[in-house]
């Protein structure tokens, strides 16, 4: 493409340019962020969410769309992370996640939610 710069038109191609690139960008972030409405801290906060001693999370109450898509964003993202420690450790699978699932009860904050026993108990 060849601009003629006397025109006056090359201020008016740069300016497109720029505004395509900037909406671009803008467009790919909005894209590769996870669309949930809560995030993990606010969710244990709230109380609908707790950690299990399987080292994944739950609902503790009834999940909305929100809630049950972040969870299933975790568990997918702790359960690619359990298999490479297993894997690189030369354990199994479920002794990664029955240790994980002590740690994260362990770490949990006063206040969230943690199952023991098969309830859910406000630790």
């Amino acid at each position: 493409m060849t601009v003629d710069y006397s025109s006056g038109d090359a201020e008016v191609t740069t300016l497109k340019a720029k505004s395509f690139i900037t909406m671009l960008a803008a467009a790919l972030l909005m894209f590769s962020l996870p669309a949930f409405s809560i995030d993990l801290q606010t969710a244990k906060a709230q109380g609908l969410v707790g950690e299990t001693p399987s080292g994944y999370l739950e609902a503790v109450t009834s999940p909305t769309a929100d809630v049950k898509a972040l969870i299933e964003s975790i568990n997918t993202q702790r359960k690619q992370k359990y298999m490479e420690i297993a894997s690189r450790n030369n354990t199994s699978l479920q002794a990664v996640e029955q240790l994980a699932g002590e740690k994260a009860i362990t770490k949990s904050k006063p206040g969230h939610y943690v199952k023991s026993g098969g309830s859910w108990q406000k630790k």
